[in-house]
Order: structure tokens, then C-alpha cells, then sequence
């Protein structure tokens, strides 16, 4: 994650801050499979990411406000939670799924149907903010 500009393109400040292999996959595992704490994300997700880059990607994304860590007691696991950032990048994540299905048809629907997007950002908005669906 580059926190600090390199150019004026909006496009290339999106692959600056979730363009890494790891950073939409995190989001879309906390977003669609409820993945929410680091032992979830570490052994739920398929790829295989190392526990080193987890933990530095979460904290990439809690800094750059996609995320917020929830406080717990010493000893219990954080639970991650979406801000209205992370929400903003589920369109994105519906329109990757649908070019990785092109790509491959092979490959499995990522249990974001776009046409349900505004249904299931409202849910998401209640489970991660606590606030009403706008």
C-alpha cells in the first residue's frame, strides 16, 4: 500500500491503496464470508496468505481507513470491521467477480450478485457500522 500520491490519476490512487494481491481479498473475505478476526481471515481464506503479510495488510487497511479494529480485552481475538472505505470497494469486487467468471467460467460466483448490491451493502452497513441502511 502507497500512502503517499504518485500521481493525480484516480485510478492509479485505487491500485496504490488495494492493488497489492492481498488487500481486496481480505475485504472480500471480511465482506461476504464474515471473516472478521485474524485466525478467521489466516485459515479461511483459499489463497494461502502467509500470517506475516495478513497482519501487515490489516494494519495497511485499518491506517488507511477501509477498516477499523474493534477494542477486546487482553487476550481475545479484534474483530475487523468494514468503515463506508471498505464498503465503497464492494462494487469494485462485483465487477472483478464477473470478469474473473468471463476469464474462467470455471471458477465459482463469489456470493455477490450485483443486481443485490444495494440489498447487501444495507446488511453490511448494519453488521460493520451499526447504522442504518442509507
Amino acid at each position: 500500500m502507497i500512502h503517499e500520491a504518485r500521481s493525480s490519476c484516480p485510478i492509479n490512487r485505487s491500485l496504490e491503496m488495494v492493488g497489492d494481491q492481498w488487500s481486496l481479498l481480505i475485504l472480500r473475505d471480511i465482506a461476504l464470508h464474515g471473516r472478521r478476526s485474524f485466525r478467521d481471515l489466516l485459515t479461511g481464506s483459499d489463497e494461502g496468505i502467509s500470517a506475516p503479510v495478513l497482519s501487515r495488510r490489516l494494519a495497511d487497511l485499518v491506517t488507511a481507513g477501509f477498516l477499523v479494529k474493534g477494542q477486546v480485552t487482553r487476550g481475545r481475538q479484534g474483530r475487523y470491521s468494514l468503515t463506508e472505505l471498505g464498503l465503497a470497494t464492494m462494487p469494485v469486487l462485483v465487477e472483478l467477480g464477473r470478469l474473473g467468471r468471463v476469464i474462467d467460467p470455471s471458477t465459482q460466483d463469489a456470493g455477490l450478485d450485483g443486481s443485490r448490491l444495494d440489498e447487501r451493502l444495507a446488511a453490511l452497513r448494519l453488521a460493520h457500522l451499526d447504522a442504518p441502511p442509507r
